[in-house]
């Protein structure tokens, strides 16, 4: 008897947002100390994440069924990867932000839409099968790309301090949780506009932790920060596992 596909990511609950966040400013600051801090610059940057999203992609793509650690560990590979991706074009490739927003927003539509091409939905939960888990991780690392330019684009381009960038992103997701319990709007869009909007808000809170106190920052410094988020990652890790393997006893 052939076994039925299980389904392979994290459902969309209050729990994931707090983890996608944290994800996200562990992403900013993880991403900022290897390529500043360790000063190994964004290229070899590029490539430690890189190696590092792959090997966790690959994993993920291995396992049968949703497990909580490898998933949240993909979602870090693409925050990380995305810190690298949005300097290496703003600031490597001197494209800036506004014009690498521009890249990976059409990046990201592309993508979506050769999604909705192979399956007529962009339904991201549940997940069984590997080639539309491909589409699913193909746009969360763009997404993830996009929100960390986008971050960036408000304090580098726009001046705002990074608190004030955080709280307008935090702004934007309350305005669209509201959209979504309130509204009748498409609930996949609004699942796109808050993932991509936690990914600044996180990435100006993570700027707002390391960034010096002459810049608007706390300056804790990018490793103590990433050391903090891993600390709370894991305790939600904990948790979701527990639960896990409550249902499915």
């Amino acid at each position: 008897m052939e076994m039925p596909n299980l389904n392979k990511v994290a459902k969309i609950t209050l729990m994931f947002w707090l983890m996608k966040i944290v994800a996200t400013t562990l992403g900013e600051t993880l991403g900022d100390f290897i390529s500043m801090t360790l000063n190994l610059g964004y290229v070899v940057g590029i490539g430690i994440t890189l190696f590092f999203f792959l090997g966790v992609l690959f994993t993920q793509l291995s396992v049968k069924q949703y497990v909580p650690v490898i998933y949240w560990l993909v979602i870090v590979g693409t925050t990380t990867l995305g810190t690298e991706i949005s300097d290496f074009i703003d600031r490597t490739l001197h494209l800036g932000y506004a014009w690498g927003s521009l890249l990976l927003v059409s990046c990201l539509i592309l993508t979506l839409m050769l999604w909705y091409k192979k399956y007529k939905n962009l339904e991201v939960y549940p997940i069984t099968e590997r080639p539309k888990e491909i589409y699913y991780w193909v746009a969360i690392l763009f997404s993830n790309s996009l929100g960390t330019a986008f971050g960036d684009f408000l304090s580098d381009n726009l001046g705002l301090s990074y608190l004030n960038g955080a709280i307008i992103t935090g702004a934007v997701i309350l305005i669209v949780v509201l959209l979504h319990y309130y509204t009748k709007i498409n609930h996949i869009l609004l699942f796109w506009i808050a993932f991509i909007f936690t990914r600044p808000f996180g990435a100006t809170f993570g700027d707002f932790l390391t960034k010096p106190l002459s810049k608007g920052g706390l300056e804790l410094g990018t490793l103590p920060s990433s050391l903090v988020s891993i600390l709370i990652m894991a305790i939600f890790i904990y948790i979701l596992h527990k639960k896990h393997n409550e249902s499915s006893k």
